[in-house]
């Protein structure tokens, strides 16, 4: 109850701040102190109800809905602070805080810059007020007690000693299919267990826990930063709308433009630890696999960055009085970098991605999914509204710029090409609304022009003057670069074996832009450091284009069965499994992995082990880092020795690929997916999708099936034996994406072998990563050019 009273309280103290800014900016008198209070009281009221969940979670109190689905009472303290945002309650109140937490530094930083404060904050707070009334006890609240709507528990979460009174026979159910014993918690129940004296704290001993996915270190600091993230990317918004409303647009830039740096580096920041958790956790090798989540967040960053660039138009060009250029493209991409983290929101929570993404939440209902839509609504004809309210205006304030060789030019082109990105990106992240999907191939083809675009734009921006550059002075400033972008590609080329043109050129443009960021860094360093934070910030995008260039273009991996002892060399490393060992008190196996590069010995131990929380097998990479490339290791399978060693190998297949295995031709033709699945997946009921496969050898082929049984909450996955070649096949998994995983072994494998030799077979999945520090090299230094800029900006805001 206190809880829910807290954030009813800070419901009503918002909507009071809102109608106090509102009657503010009307002109009305004595209505800006009430206004601060009114917000101070909502930020009180959230900060408060933040921390007596945090309280409620360490303390394993139950008999709210929420802990007991996704906390536990065997977690460690890290692992059950990070429980607060697993799920869509707790992660909505903590973006709700750190909104408010936002909201207090900007009232402070607007209320010392003449009448800013009531035109920024009023449409910061109406934000602050959808995101209350999400949290609300009418919609997603955290704090819902468990027998609020009837819920089927499972006895092993229960009190043993209580299940056989009398009073909760009535209550309790099996499970036929899995032989689960259940009770129903319900008012009833809890009026019941009252009467005989008995808590819901001694009654309900442990939660569901933690998805195992989750558990991991980076994990507890990515969502927090994220939603940092998406806080401060309010405030752009706010001041957009407030520069509206007053139709004044000298200086709203100025003060935007720090909120803006720091919310794209700290979102910026966030995405990149999402990849690195996804890197060292997933298993599956890399840490940007396209996922339509990841995208969401990616969008409102890629536009951010693009406004950032033509504010700097805009402020640099009000030198000559005026609003200066692109004012409506700055006003539009403010707008639309809140907007479309909204619409991140609505499709991580509103359930239209559950298929397509690892990432997103269940489906929230039919209430919340109307109350996200309207969200997503309200603030975009909001901004896009008073946009074409002022459009006439802002029309006739435009200055259009003559000359193509102008830094203005560059950095407006610079602009709609991240847009364009944004764009592609866009349409193929929300693909699955319109019940189709984008293959993965989609987004790198269509990117991999974009990025040496981006690459060009990056160096020549540089070089370029304000207003008029001579083509004459431009070639010569740029000449040590292009001749070192040259060598380091060509040398590329020749090393590394690189021969695909469109990585050629990437690579060239890449280096270009970085040769020439550290060059003009080098040049001013001696002066004013505060004016080193673009070229920074660019030189770590450089970096980690390279990063991207190396292991998306020279990673190499290998499918490896390792019997026990026995060395095998593996992608120039002499590998050796030495045996598996218990680990969390025997609730995980690690198994040991002998590597020898070169002079040097490790042990490498990736991880496998049965998740309670969802009865899977669960897989966790190991990784030797060395500087110049990783050495990673995802396991597959183990075969204790029990039975003959498999002879089979482990296959990642795109929709359309074809692959070559012992002289046979084995093509993924098509997914078979039909209405009647569809349906049946969208009621809740069990569904099969189908992979089809051809097989051929000369004048002979064959087509299988294999199947993929779900029913919502586990998946089954059939094999089969194709006796025209004497082949076995297992699906492994099957990725809306368009990929599956299968395990393709030679039917006659097994019978050469004889049947007494028993040996203990690792399969694993290795790969070289060549230069991937790189990648996270690069995200570091951008986030240290992303602060010093917006130290910078900071202090131009007051001047």
């Amino acid at each position: 109850m206190i809880g829910n009273t807290l954030l009813t309280i800070g419901l009503m103290a918002g909507l009071f701040t809102f109608i106090m800014y509102y009657f503010s900016v009307k002109g009305y008198k004595n209505t800006l102190i009430p206004a601060r209070i009114g917000f101070h009281v909502t930020s009180i009221s959230v900060i408060a109800a933040s921390a007596l969940l945090l309280h409620a979670v360490l303390t394993h109190q139950y008999q709210y809905k929420y802990i007991f689905n996704y906390s536990g009472s065997d977690l460690p303290v890290g692992l059950l602070m990070s429980t607060f945002y697993a799920g869509q309650e707790g992660s909505l109140l903590l973006w709700l805080l750190f909104t408010v937490i936002v909201g207090l530094i900007l009232l402070d930083y607007t209320s010392k810059r003449g009448d800013l404060e009531p035109r920024v904050m009023i449409t910061f707070t109406l934000g602050t007020v959808f995101l209350l009334v999400m949290v609300s006890p009418l919609l997603k609240s955290p704090f819902e007690y468990i027998w609020a709507e009837e819920t089927f528990l499972n006895v092993k979460y229960l009190n043993p000693s209580f299940l056989s009174m009398s009073f909760l026979q009535g209550h309790m159910f099996s499970d036929p299919n899995s032989g689960d014993n259940f009770v129903r918690m319900s008012g009833e129940l809890l009026a019941s267990m009252k009467g005989a004296g008995i808590g819901i704290d001694q009654f309900i001993l442990q939660g569901k826990g933690l998805n195992p996915l989750l558990q991991n270190f980076w994990m507890q600091i990515h969502p927090p930063i994220l939603f940092v993230g998406f806080a401060m990317a309010t405030a752009p918004f706010a001041f957009a709308v407030g520069a509206l409303i007053k139709n004044d647009y000298s200086d709203w830039v100025k003060q935007s433009l720090p909120w803006l740096l720091s919310g794209m580096m700290v979102l910026g920041l966030a995405i990149m630890l999402g990849g690195y958790w996804a890197y060292g956790v997933l298993g599956w090798g890399g840490y940007w696999g396209w996922d339509p989540v990841e995208n969401s967040s990616l969008v409102p960053w890629i536009i951010g960055v693009a406004g950032i660039h033509t504010m700097l138009v805009q402020k640099k060009s009000q030198s000559k009085g005026g609003p200066g250029r692109f004012v409506k493209t700055n006003l539009i991409l403010a707008v639309l970098t809140y907007v479309l983290v909204i619409y991140s929101t609505f499709l991580t929570r509103s359930g239209i991605l559950s298929d397509a993404s690892v990432h997103s939440f269940v489906a929230p209902g039919k209430i919340v999914f109307v109350f996200l839509l309207g969200f997503l609504l309200m603030f975009l004809f909001l901004g896009l509204g008073f946009i074409a309210y002022r459009w006439k205006y802002l029309t006739e304030n435009f200055e259009a710029e003559q000359n193509v060789l102008s830094r203005e030019l560059a950095l407006f082109t610079g602009a709609v090409t991240l847009i364009a990105s944004a764009i592609i990106i866009l349409w193929g992240t929300s693909a699955p609304i319109w019940g189709t999907a984008v293959e993965i191939r989609y987004y790198n083809e269509l990117n991999l022009p974009i990025g040496i675009i981006i690459g060009l734009l990056n160096g020549f921006s540089l070089l370029l003057k304000w207003r008029k550059t001579d083509s004459g002075s431009l070639l010569k400033s740029s000449a040590f670069s292009a001749a070192a972008a040259t060598v380091l590609t060509v040398s590329s080329v020749l090393i590394g074996s690189m021969y695909d043109i469109m990585l050629i050129i990437f690579t060239w443009s890449t280096a270009f832009a970085l040769f020439v960021n550290i060059e003009v860094a080098y040049k001013i360093i001696k002066g004013n450091k505060l004016y080193l934070g673009a070229y920074v910030a660019h030189t770590g995008l450089a970096l980690f284009l390279l990063g991207v260039i190396a292991t998306g273009g020279f990673t190499e991996d290998k499918q490896v069965q390792l019997v026990k002892g026995e060395t095998v060399e593996v992608l120039g490393h002499e590998v050796t499994f030495t045996g598996y060992r218990p680990i969390e008190n025997g609730k995980k196996y690690a198994f040991d992995i002998e590597v020898v590069d070169g002079g040097s010995k490790s042990t490498v131990a990736p991880v496998m082990y049965i998740a309670e929380f969802n009865n899977s097998l669960m897989r966790e990479p190991d990784i030797m880092n060395t500087l110049i490339r990783d050495f990673y290791i995802a396991p597959v399978s183990y075969e204790d020795g029990s039975a003959p060693a498999s002879g089979g190998e482990k296959h990642s297949l795109t929709k359309g690929e074809t692959i070559t295995y012992n002289g046979y031709t084995i093509a993924f033709e098509e997914f078979n997916f039909d209405q009647e699945a569809m349906a049946d997946m969208m009621a809740g009921k069990q569904f099969q999708i189908g992979a089809v496969l051809r097989i051929s050898q000369g004048d002979k082929n064959e087509s299988i099936e294999l199947f993929m049984i779900s029913d919502g909450q586990t998946r089954e996955f059939t094999s089969a034996h194709l006796h025209e070649f004497e082949l076995d096949f297992q699906l492994l998994s099957l990725d809306a994406s368009g990929v599956v995983e299968l395990m393709i072994e030679d039917g006659t494998h097994g019978k050469q072998q004889s049947e007494n030799v028993k040996q203990e077979v690792l399969s694993i999945e290795a790969s070289v990563k060549p230069f991937i520090n790189l990648v996270w090299l690069g995200v570091i230094v951008m986030v240290v050019g992303f602060t010093v800029s917006t130290v910078r900006r900071l202090r131009e805001s007051v001047a």
